[in-house]
């Protein structure tokens, strides 16, 4: 059991473009959500498509290739890890977030990219 990591891979597809920025630190940052579907029949045996979002972080080369690359709608695969964080506004009230830190990207909408791009 010692070789089980926090291991994430998704297939799907941008919900918008990348948001990139600059900590103050200076590392670059990109964030998307990307959508994935699945279907499954109902006991009445009707088929339902469940969507889902999640949350896809990137660091500097990872982010660099977000900016320059990704759009809204393109078709990726990701390898990442989960992230849990929560943070507290100025009103007190808390938020929590989940997010995949992304390692990996395989990039379905451009043509010729038949390698995974490793950050």
């Amino acid at each position: 059991m010692s070789d089980i990591r926090n291991n994430v891979i998704l297939i799907g597809f941008l919900g918008s473009d990348p948001e990139f920025r600059e900590t103050a630190t200076g590392k670059k940052v990109a964030r998307v959500s990307i959508a994935t579907e699945c279907s499954y029949k109902t006991k009445d045996g009707e088929w339902v498509k469940d969507t889902q979002w999640h949350r896809l972080t990137a660091w500097e080369r990872g982010a660099d290739y977000m900016r320059n690359y990704l759009r809204k709608g393109s078709h990726i695969g990701v390898l990442g890890k989960l992230k849990y964080s929560r943070s507290e506004s100025y009103d007190g009230t808390i938020r929590y977030f989940t997010e995949v830190v992304v390692q990996e990207f395989k990039n379905f909408s451009q043509s010729g990219t038949d390698e995974a791009l490793p950050f």
